[in-house]
């Protein structure tokens, strides 16, 4: 970024008359719009037909290690300090705001982004709007904001204004290859029985242990039909794509909205493909029966809630958890909500969370910095952004941030490496949560239109 300008942002409604004149029924339309092939767009956080898409990079932030939290805050806000942001909507997304992804860990050597688009479309709530950004001395105007919107409305092949689920996957994809990754399988399932016997040892209640696997291609993999297809397939999750990180994740680190914070806490899974022919209710007997499981989630909802409770005058969730259905599996799901403190007249924000948050015991394990240790001698690998938090902030300080689950990095034209995990507790059999990774590599296997098992 260039420190002779300031931040300018204009944020202006956009009419239905107007989105239907462009044919842009919904953000999703646009993900095949401009360089949408390029590594580094477009930006998105999608879910139910609404969120933001991103396009362009006019600043960015890069960082790592145990400050990348605090550091981003600290660049975001000297941004925010001279910024020019006229927006007649205020909301949650409109204004001055930035997409995001974090490692998980602060020994990874993966570099942790704050990016500010150029534009960006955004749908909430019934309500539509285009944000134009400029830090190079432009001033946005209605006119500019909306000519760059015609402009990428127009490169857009038509059949993505509607994608179809086939339309939409890669052609190469068939010919794809799976192999493992850091580890193999039978060295996997040896990691996990070693997190039973360190959890049987106590001082140990959870550790959560991922694993990747590599999936090459003959021919370029195309990033815009990975988003595309799981926008389609997995639309009660928040699809994310930040440069080479993509994935569609079911689980909320935290949402920020003024003073009020919610979060959706995922532990304790079953793949739906166990389900016998004809059953009825076998999620709730298997899954929601299950002391092993409900012990996991258990877990989780605590390690977030005791995180969460410095910040907040009033914390509520339910007393039991509800099972969350996706295409892929069943979930053990709650939801938290919070009214956030005030500290002189401010309320922390979405980025000050995230880094009190992170990790929860969903993606690392209980106590946290025991399983964090733990996890960086028995998985062999980096998770890179895996695992880490995903998704955007803008000025006020509002934000939503998933976990990267059910997701994969794209690391050059013809690779992509995928990540899944397992909560570990005493009670788990290596061969049971080996499976369990496959179910949850099964989103982006299908999104490479590769098997579910190969």
């Amino acid at each position: 970024m260039t420190d002779s300008f300031s931040l300018r942002a204009l944020t202006l409604a956009l009419a239905p008359a107007t989105l239907t004149e462009l044919g842009i029924p919904n953000p999703g339309a646009l993900l095949d719009a401009g360089a949408a092939d390029s590594p580094d767009g477009p930006l998105c956080w999608l879910r139910r037909g609404e969120g933001l898409v991103g396009f362009g990079e006019i600043a960015s932030f890069a960082g790592t290690g145990v400050s990348r939290f605090s550091d981003a805050e600290q660049w975001w806000k000297s941004l925010l300090a001279t910024a020019d942001v006229d927006d007649s909507i205020r909301m949650p997304g409109t204004g001055a705001m930035a997409f995001g992804s974090f490692a998980f860990s602060k020994t990874s050597a993966f570099e942790s982004v704050l990016i500010v688009p150029a534009l960006v479309v955004g749908f909430s709530a019934g309500t539509a709007w285009l944000t134009q950004l400029s830090l190079d001395g432009t001033v946005p105007t209605a006119e500019s904001a909306l000519g760059l919107l015609r402009d990428l409305a127009s490169s857009a092949p038509s059949a993505s204004l509607s994608p179809s689920l086939e339309s939409s996957t890669p052609d190469s994809a068939s010919a794809g290859t799976v192999r493992s990754g850091a580890l193999t399988e039978e060295q996997w399932k040896g990691s996990v029985q070693a997190g039973v016997a360190a959890i049987a040892h106590g001082g140990l209640e959870k550790v959560v242990l991922a694993r990747d696997v590599l999936a090459t291609f003959p021919t370029p993999v195309r990033r815009v039909s990975i988003l595309q297809r799981l926008v389609g397939l997995y639309d009660e999750c928040w699809t994310y794509g930040v440069r080479g990180l993509v994935g569609a994740t079911p689980e909320i680190l935290i949402k920020v909205d003024g003073s009020t914070a919610q979060a959706r806490v995922l532990a304790g899974t079953l793949d739906r493909e166990d389900e016998p022919a004809g059953s009825t209710g076998f999620a709730d007997t298997v899954l929601g029966g299950s002391i092993k499981q409900r012990h996991e989630h258990d877990f989780a909802v605590r390690s977030l809630t005791r995180q969460l409770a410095p910040f907040a005058t009033d914390l509520s969730f339910p007393a039991e958890p509800f099972i969350l259905e996706l295409p892929n599996v069943w979930h053990l799901a709650s939801d938290v909500t919070a009214q956030l403190a005030s500290s002189n007249g401010h309320v922390p924000t979405s980025l000050a969370l995230v880094e009190a948050l992170h990790p929860t015991a969903a993606v690392c394990g209980t106590p946290r910095e025991e399983s964090a240790t733990l996890i960086l001698e028995l998985e062999k690998m980096d998770r890179g952004p895996y695992a880490g938090p995903v998704g955007w902030l803008d000025g006020a300080g509002n934000g939503e941030w998933g976990i990267a689950l059910r997701g994969a990095v794209l690391e050059d034209a013809h690779t992509v490496r995928l990540y899944a995990g397992a909560g570990i507790v005493e009670a788990s059999d290596p061969e049971a949560e080996l499976a369990e990774t496959w179910a949850k590599f099964r989103p982006m296997l299908q999104a490479l239109k590769l098997p579910n098992r190969p």
